[in-house]
């Protein structure tokens, strides 16, 4: 017991000490700090509707390489992706018929250019005798006056000068059939050649070869798309209007445009070609020429948008505009000097502002580029 009495004292003494200790202030709330930061006030500004519209991405030019023939394919060189030149050989067709025909068509040509040959002399041969009759005739005539020719001779050099002149004349025209022979030959000579031609199908232009449709030993068939081959040096993004939009795009004309399903930005394009309106559906095609930049294929999905008429708007900064997800926010000081974060409804978006179509009324202030650690509640003040 001894013992036990020092320690009860030294607990009282140490008990007495806590409780007469002085208490720990308070830390004061961080919300109560001061931030300044700029503030900008809603405001009415003009801004032009925009309207858009969706498009497929097209190759400036497209050509679909068909057979002119009938005829069995012997060779394909090319796949879908290939590039190809002006002028490359894509399909190979069995020729052997075509070459025998351009090889019949040219004995035709040969024979007809020697039957041509046979009466140019002809011609020659009845031209000499026509001469030499009318001769006879006139030396038979002058004897005939000085009475040394009888009037039977003078008849027979007669006859055989107008049987000369028949036979010349027949000769030129048998001649002029065998010319006209010769010309048929020779143009059926140059069609079998260009049937032969028809054998091998070339680019007809520089590209890439976007489908393949034939393969070795299938028929080609006059008309039946065998390739399909498209000019990307240039790519257009083609969209339909309706007739109300046709004042609004001119040739020549700037426009915005969005490619790819992982692009948000817009980027200027240039109308290249506006089709005539469709009667039927009131509507017409509209063809812009992308950037030399985009790396979207053909076929692609994309989005034109033109400018419409200019209206009033509520806008604010860009900069001033919080996103939390899918929602748009923007601080707005209360009365009390706090900021509070105010969920808003966008629409049109500007260069540097962004149209307000709910949640703000014109004449309010917004921190108009809030840091990223501003939180709803805390006090501000204008200034930097």
């Amino acid at each position: 017991m001894r013992w036990l009495m020092p320690a009860l004292g030294l607990a009282a003494a140490v008990m007495t000490g806590a409780c007469s200790a002085p208490a720990e202030r308070p830390r004061p709330d961080a919300g109560d700090d001061l931030v300044r930061l700029p503030l900008t006030r809603v405001a009415e500004t003009p801004l032009s509707a925009a309207i858009e519209a969706g498009g497929v991405v097209r190759a400036r030019a497209t050509a679909t390489v068909a057979s002119r023939v009938l005829a069995p394919v012997t060779e394909v060189r090319v796949r879908a992706g290939d590039q190809v030149r002006q002028g490359q050989v894509l399909v190979v067709l069995d020729a052997r018929e075509f070459e025998a025909r351009a090889e019949a068509a040219r004995a035709t040509l040969r024979s007809a250019e020697d039957a041509t040959r046979a009466a140019d002399a002809g011609i020659e041969t009845a031209a000499a005798d026509q001469k030499l009759a009318a001769a006879t005739f006139t030396r038979v005539s002058g004897l005939q006056a000085r009475r040394s020719a009888t009037t039977q001779e003078l008849d027979q050099a007669m006859a055989a000068l107008t049987a000369a002149d028949a036979r010349l004349a027949g000769t030129r025209a048998t001649a002029s059939s065998a010319a006209a022979g010769r010309d048929a030959a020779r143009a059926a000579a140059e069609a079998a050649s260009v049937t032969t031609s028809y054998a091998s199908l070339v680019a007809p232009f520089g590209g890439t070869v976007s489908t393949r449709l034939v393969e070795p030993g299938s028929m080609a068939t006059p008309g039946t798309p065998l390739l399909t081959l498209e000019d990307t040096s240039a790519l257009h993004l083609e969209a339909t209007l309706d007739e109300a939009r046709a004042s609004l795009v001119t040739l020549g004309g700037l426009v915005e445009v969005q490619v790819g399903p992982q692009t948000s930005s817009w980027s200027q394009a240039r109308i290249v070609e506006i089709a005539r309106l469709d009667p039927a559906s009131h509507q017409f095609l509209v063809k812009a020429a992308l950037p030399e930049s985009t790396s979207a294929r053909t076929g692609a999905f994309g989005r034109l948008r033109i400018q419409g008429p200019v209206r009033p708007a509520l806008t604010v900064p860009a900069t001033s505009l919080v996103q939390r997800g899918q929602l748009s926010f923007v601080f707005v000081p209360d009365a009390t000097g706090r900021v509070r974060l105010r969920a808003i409804s966008v629409g049109r978006r500007g260069a540097d502002r962004i149209e307000v179509l709910a949640g703000l009324s014109a004449g309010e202030s917004v921190v108009e580029a809030p840091p990223a650690d501003l939180i709803d509640g805390r006090r501000v003040g204008a200034g930097q």
